[in-house]
Parts: structure tokens; sequence; C-alpha cells
């Protein structure tokens, strides 16, 4: 993922309101989110080069998603992929505490990444360029630097979701689609510099990005109730200005 907006325990219906967009090369194989033939309790798109994952959930309850921290001028070549620490959670056995312990010991083996852990119980965000941090309540947003960092897009991202938050059931979901169409670009003066060049830094700066090449590829909605009831909907796009496939799935979490 590219862009993560949510809201954390401050709606009196859901636990978790995310809404999310990948980025990536057209060309990259994919597919779209869909419970998984080797893992059957796993809801997760896949990426069909290296095996990962960006964004996903349990039927358990756990939920994870990535973005790369963006620094050209540390990448890796031959660095492992960063969507198999989104995937591994979801399809392994440890809690959260201890799947922090296990990748924080290696997370100088990738390149720069912040992940995105939850449970039933417990959020996390991890940077390897930061720190792990256990959420309180909230609104926040993740790119491709820190959590909340004051990026045009993050900071406009949390503004249309908290005035998502007032809307209810089908309006809500529309209003966080809305929300992750947005293709406003800001002023050159307030963008980041991240090393790529300014021609570049436009071209990522808005939230749902559009290139020959590279660009938003999809963006999901994610709702937890606090009824334990979960709604996913995916809609990808792969370089074309409308959705091709919508994906819609609706579940209560499993007791444990």
């Amino acid at each position: 993922m590219c862009l993560i907006t949510f809201a954390y325990n401050v709606h009196p219906s859901y636990r978790l309101i995310l809404a999310a967009n990948r980025d990536e090369f057209y060309e990259r194989p994919s597919s779209s989110a869909d419970f998984w033939n080797d893992h059957p309790d796993v809801l997760a798109g896949r990426d069909l080069k290296n095996g990962g994952t960006w964004l996903g959930i349990t039927k358990n309850g756990k939920f994870s998603a990535v973005t790369n921290y963006r620094d050209p001028s540390t990448l890796k070549s031959g660095a492992p992929s960063r969507g198999k620490l989104a995937r591994d959670y979801l399809t392994g056995h440890h809690n959260i505490a201890n799947y922090l312990q296990k990748i924080s010991a290696k997370a100088d083996q990738y390149n720069g990444f912040n992940l995105l852990l939850g449970d039933d119980n417990d959020a996390f965000v991890f940077s390897s360029r930061g720190e792990k941090q256990k959420l309180k309540p909230g609104i926040y947003g993740l790119s491709n630097h820190l959590l909340n960092s004051p990026w045009p897009k993050v900071v406009r991202s949390r503004r249309m979701l908290k005035a998502a938050l007032e809307k209810k059931g089908d309006d809500l979901e529309g209003a966080l689609f809305d929300l992750l169409a947005e293709r406003r670009v800001p002023p050159d003066d307030k963008l980041p510099s991240t090393g790529i060049g300014l021609e570049w830094e436009r071209l990522l700066s808005s939230i749902f990005i559009e290139s020959p090449i590279y660009g938003t590829r999809s963006s999901t909605v994610v709702l937890i109730g606090k009824n334990r009831r979960i709604r996913f909907v995916e809609k990808v796009f792969d370089g074309q200005k409308e959705p091709w496939i919508t994906s819609r799935f609706s579940f209560v979490l499993k007791r444990k």
C-alpha cells in the first residue's frame, strides 16, 4: 500500500474503519482480494511475483497492511519482499508481540517499510525507520514515511476520513471510496523531498495516482464492527479510470 488512513476505536459502531490505496507498477502481476486456497481463513490480495500481500484480514480478526518507506538512497538489491511481512502475520500463529519481536530482529534485511498489525484486542504500527507504536483511539494516516507524517495526502486523507465518520452504512462506504479517488495535486512548495525528483514527487503526491506505467492499482475499504461483522470491499483499477473488478465480502469473526 502507499496510503492507509484509518480510524481506530473512535466510532460508536466500528472498532476499525480503514481506507487504503495500493500503488504499484501496472506490469507487476497480482490477484484481487479473495480467501486463499492454501490459507482459507485469510482474505487478501496477492502479489503473484513474490507471494506476499499488501493488505488482509483473517476470520479470527487478525489484520495487517504494509507500506514502503521511500528512501531511494538506501535501496538494497535482492532484499526480501516486504509483502511477506504482512502475509506471514496473517498466515502464522504468532501474536502481535511475538511477531514484532521476530521482525524487529531482522528489519534491516528489508528495504524500508511500515507495518500495521492488529487483532481482536490491539493494533500496532512498526516502522523499520522509526519505532513500534501501540495505537490509542484516533484517526491515523500512513503513506511512505512515518505514521501521521504531515505529507499533503496524509493530512488531506485524515481530514476527509474525519468527515466521512459522520455518515452511516452505504453512505460511509461511498465517502471512503470518494476519499480514495481524490486526485488533487498539492502545490510544489508543499511536496515532500524524498530524493526522487520533482516530477515523481508531483506524481506520487495525490491520494489516487495515475500515470502511463504506475498508479493506484486497487482501493480497499475495511470495516470491523463492534458486533464482529466484517465488511471488506476492494476495487481494482490497473491503469483504468473506472474499476474493472469490485469484490465484496461480509462475514462475522470467529469466537476464540
